[in-house]
């Protein structure tokens, strides 16, 4: 019965990504070249999440300094940090915690640079907020989310890309997110180090 529970959660998860592969290449693609036109340009990647989503914000920041998978030089990328070290140096004590992500942003967000903003919910009020502080700081947004996209859909502007999962369950949606963030990388790298075939 254990077995067929997980073989289930790999048919599952196989099922969505083949579903997906079509409806995201598109928004893929645009997120590769928003992303490409920051880095290239001398401006930065500003990547944050939401709960679990953080962590693949850090692995994409991570990614774009050190590397994916071919040596090349280091982009300039930062993750943002949304825990409570940051609420709890703040002197607005409440709350601080929900503008965190947006006060990072308003500190090093510039005009030409990029927010990566990363949910499965798409309605986290710290995320929101940084949004909001982006397009104030005259950001690109790439917003990669699931489900519909939540209120964060409604706050994005033409100029922005919407990576949207089409499904309710978060555990799915991560790992759609984490191959999503896969493909911005090597995208990012076979634009500016041309095609190359990877040796698994």
């Amino acid at each position: 019965m254990l077995e067929q529970r997980i073989q289930q959660h790999f048919i599952d998860g196989a099922d969505l990504k083949y579903q997906a592969a079509q409806a995201l290449s598109q928004p893929i693609g645009a997120a590769v070249q928003a992303v490409l036109a920051c880095v290239t340009n001398g401006a930065k990647v500003l990547a944050c999440g939401s709960g679990p989503s953080a962590a693949q914000a850090q692995q994409f920041a991570a990614f774009c300094v050190m590397g994916f998978e071919r040596e090349r030089p280091e982009l300039a990328a930062l993750a943002l940090v949304s825990d409570a070290v940051w609420a709890a140096a703040s002197a607005a004590g409440a709350g601080a915690d929900i503008a965190a992500l947006a006060r990072q942003v308003r500190a090093l967000g510039q005009a030409g640079d990029l927010l990566l903003a990363i949910t499965t919910g798409g309605s986290e009020p710290a995320l929101l907020e940084a949004v909001q502080a982006a397009h104030e700081r005259d950001m690109t947004v790439v917003a990669l989310c699931g489900r519909d996209g939540g209120a964060l859909a409604t706050l994005l502007r033409e100029t922005d890309v919407q990576i949207c999962v089409p499904h309710d369950r978060a555990a799915r949606v991560r790992e759609v997110h984490a191959l999503v963030l896969h493909c911005l990388c090597d995208g990012v790298d076979a634009q500016l180090l041309g095609e190359q075939e990877i040796l698994s």
